[in-house]
């Protein structure tokens, strides 16, 4: 027994059996062993103990060894840096010899991450922060490849022919302090190297920047194209150079060139490595699949910051027209990034002080009191954008937001001509400021409709259309002229477009209203009750939608149920005068006059 007088120093030392070394760490791991166990746990098992043999014999012919063995993963010992990377790339390079002879889908990758530090030793094996970081680096390595800490290149970086890639700087789970992350691909100019597409983007060692402010980058990843057909490579191609394009047009968002963007072709590394490299917030990718006649895309949107899904949809489409569908596909994806991208964007600002937020948050922050459309909203809306004036009068982002702002007010205020004075102002200053912006002409155009004067809105819509054709509220606001022109049947298409572009809009509810207009003039009650419907469901206090439909329902012969809604459109309208419908700025007077008797023939059936 231990005497007391020893102290609490002595019973320390009387149990410490162990060591401390300076030591090189490998972490390697199967990709996909999950998976291969799902499809044949018998056959997986046998693939990685083959392979497991293979990188105990690099490791040992290098003079390390493995310990540690768990699950999937493999640990090894080095005494020197330059023989663990040397191991790494000839187990490596084994195993993709290895992997080439079986059918794709049974091939068994590794990656592998290098770090070199102080363990500590005990009973053969190693513990310690610097083990842990080798094994959370390995989760940066793509397949086949190696991750390696800045502690692991100093040693090795002067006497070696391999080739090194920065990623930066990363916060490891549990570990204190920030990382540097290296790929590392063999030199020489061989065409094994997995970092080779990454050597353009991030060639030098630089210091980790801070994240930059004001608004996110957003990358667009070359698309995979699977199947034989050579068309598909190049059609996945040329899909994600029309959303890169379209992105550029929505101005607030920082888009990755494709130069750079497209050198990662190969999306194994994931999204956070990735991110970094290029400096992109959001990463968009996706696959496209030809069967015969017929497509299917399916993209994504992913947060680099936390590796999290923000957004993915599948597209199925015929094969007709490849350049049209392209476009179609295209524009779709657009609008939908745009506004999922911004609603992310809208939710992170909530994680910033009042006091500590940009220009930009202050404008995504009112966007989102915006979006919930209640007039305690608005209200806060407006302090924020003015708020965001005050830091930055000369930012066609905030002068945009106030030009909507002013809009929506003149809606609902049916064409208070101040209101569209404001929108005016903010407007055309804005396009001061940035005449490659599509929404000030589309603001300009919605003025010029609320005045009564469509032809005049069409110019200014055309020109928002040409910047960025994408632009759901521009196509709805074209619609909008024609249809007050007397051109219903020309109008439809806007309408559709807008639907197709932005199917899950807030204001989606005024564009169905409008498209139920349109039916109305061509007599199509049953699109016109089936749209109206759809409107309500998503604003059931949208007046104009409900007098639409029981104006439909009456022409339909359906009086009953044109009296019930009737009834229900005067207890949600108790004050609703006609003149609310004469105010609609026709150019051809009997259009209003149209509308007014097909309601009115329920209330005389009543």
């Amino acid at each position: 027994m231990l005497d007391r007088k020893q102290g609490p120093g002595a019973l320390t030392m009387a149990e410490r059996n162990y060591t401390r070394q300076l030591a090189t760490i490998i972490s390697i791991d199967a990709v996909g062993f999950s998976r291969l166990m799902g499809i044949d746990d018998e056959l997986a098992v046998a693939a990685f103990e083959e392979r497991r043999d293979i990188i105990a014999d690099s490791c040992a012919a290098f003079g390390g060894r493995t310990f540690g063995d768990a699950g999937d993963s493999i640990m090894a010992e080095f005494g020197n840096p330059i023989e663990a990377l040397r191991a790494a790339f000839d187990f490596q390079g084994r195993v993709v010899a290895l992997n080439a002879s079986v059918a794709e889908d049974m091939r068994m990758p590794f990656r592998a991450g290098i770090n070199t530090g102080d363990v500590i030793v005990r009973e053969g094996r190693l513990y310690g922060d610097d083990v842990n970081i080798a094994a959370r680096l390995q989760e940066f390595a793509p397949h086949d490849g190696l991750a390696i800490s800045e502690t692991t290149w100093h040693h090795v970086k002067d006497k070696t022919a391999a080739e090194f890639t920065d990623l930066g700087e990363f916060m490891l789970k549990n570990i204190a302090l920030p990382v540097r992350v290296l790929i590392a691909g063999r030199g020489g100019g061989s065409g094994a190297s997995p970092s080779a597409p990454l050597a353009a983007i991030s060639p030098a060692f630089s210091p980790q920047k801070a994240p930059p402010k004001g608004p996110p980058a957003i990358a667009v990843l070359p698309f995979a194209g699977n199947g034989g057909e050579r068309d598909v490579g190049y059609m996945a191609d040329g899909i994600a150079e029309d959303i890169i394009y379209g992105l550029s047009n929505t101005r607030w968002l920082s888009v990755i060139a494709k130069s750079s963007s497209f050198q990662f072709r190969d999306d194994s590394l994931g999204t956070r490595v990735i991110g970094n490299a290029l400096g992109a917030r959001y990463i968009v990718s996706g696959t496209l699949t030809r069967n015969g006649g017929q497509i299917r895309l399916n993209t994504s949107l992913a947060d680099t910051s936390n590796g999290r899904l923000v957004w993915s949809q599948r597209f199925d489409r015929d094969l007709v027209d490849i350049f049209k569908l392209r476009d179609q596909i295209g524009s779709e994806i657009v609008s939908m990034l745009d506004k999922e991208v911004d609603r992310a964007e809208q939710a992170r600002t909530f994680q910033v002080p009042w006091e500590s937020l940009e220009t930009w948050q202050l404008v995504r922050r009112g966007r989102w009191h915006m979006n919930r459309r209640t007039r305690g909203d608005t209200e806060i809306a407006l302090d924020f954008f003015e708020k965001a004036y005050r830091e930055d009068p000369n930012s066609s982002a905030v002068l945009n937001e106030l030009a909507w702002w002013y809009f929506w007010r003149a809606w609902l205020r049916f064409g208070d001509s101040d209101d569209l004075d404001k929108v005016q102002q903010y407007a055309r200053k804005a396009l001061l400021m940035d005449s490659l912006d599509a929404r000030p002409h589309a603001h300009l155009g919605v003025i010029d409709i609320m005045r009564g004067q469509p032809r005049a809105a069409i110019e200014h819509l055309k020109e928002a259309l040409h910047i960025n054709p994408s632009f759901a509220f521009a196509r709805s606001a074209m619609g909008s002229a024609k249809l007050l022109l007397g051109d219903a049947a020309d109008a439809i298409p806007f309408f559709l477009d807008t639907e197709r572009l932005s199917p899950f809009d807030l204001y989606r509810f005024h564009n169905l209203g409008e498209l139920a207009v349109a039916y109305s003039f061509v007599e199509n009650w049953p699109a016109v009750i089936a749209t109206a419907d759809r409107s309500l469901n998503l604003s059931p206090g949208y007046f104009y939608a409900r007098y639409l439909k029981i104006g439909a329902l009456m022409r339909s012969g359906r009086a009953d149920e044109a009296r019930r809604e009737l009834a229900i459109f005067e207890t949600r309208h108790p004050d609703f005068s006609e003149q609310r419908v004469r105010w609609i700025p026709f150019a051809d007077k009997s259009a209003n006059e149209f509308l007014i008797a097909n309601f009115e023939l329920a209330r005389s059936a009543t």
